[in-house]
């Protein structure tokens, strides 16, 4: 799953993301209201977690950006403040949720996981298609209830694919949201080739059903009713 963190204190965004990135989320993080406002314009996140208190302009500006470009990501915000008034702003914009500093870095875990659920599973803990069940938050998938051992990438991979059911994805959408920034360094991208064949053939070793179709030229689409 990829996050954005906007936080512009070096200690807290620190220790967020060092956190974060330990529970296997792909993480960005800047520190600024225009650095923020220029990542939610041209890339999509699973979540984002925007302090509404910025150097140089308002958060709130910023969700109100993502839900324009990307009404799909989950948006959480965290602030110092503790005015009634932020939270309502914030929450009327649609951020789906919104913590008050100082918190504990196993809240807001919990928290985003929870958003994530709402945003991209339903609410459900357990998502089955076909013959699969994934449980996002165990890291586990079953293919007729036999488990399937996956990488830490394969896993994103197939979350992902799930998330953007009957969805056209390309190679650099998918290098991008696996890898982030990462993602804008490499010479090629043809590596997302090998991560969805051995996704396919881990599956299928199983008697996981194949929902991924390539489509020539174009992408992959996972398909499911």
């Amino acid at each position: 799953m990829k996050l954005l963190l906007v936080e512009d204190e070096i200690a807290l965004g620190e220790s967020i993301i060092s956190f974060l990135s330990k529970e296997d989320f792909v993480c960005e993080w800047v520190k600024t209201f225009r650095a923020g406002d220029e990542k939610v314009a041209l890339y999509e996140y699973d979540c984002a977690i925007v302090d509404i208190t910025l150097p140089d302009g308002s958060g709130l500006s910023i969700v109100k950006g993502l839900k324009k470009s990307f009404p799909k990501t989950g948006i959480i915000i965290i602030s110092a403040k503790h005015s009634i008034d932020d939270k309502i702003s914030g929450l009327d914009l649609g951020a789906d949720d919104y913590i008050a500093k100082p918190f504990h870095l196993a809240e807001l875990n919990a928290r985003i996981k929870s958003v994530l659920r709402r945003r991209q599973f339903e609410g459900n803990k357990e998502v089955l298609i076909g013959n699969l069940t994934i449980i996002p938050e165990r890291r586990q998938v079953l293919a007729n209830g036999k488990p399937v051992a996956l990488t830490k990438k394969e896993f994103a991979l197939l979350l992902f694919f799930v998330a953007n059911k009957n969805r056209v994805l390309t190679k650099e959408s998918i290098a991008e949201h696996l890898w982030g920034d990462a993602a804008d360094m490499a010479d090629s991208i043809d590596f997302i080739y090998s991560h969805i064949k051995n996704l396919r053939a881990k599956l299928a070793e199983q008697g996981g059903e194949d929902h991924i179709e390539s489509l020539y030229g174009v992408g992959y689409r996972f398909s499911s009713p």
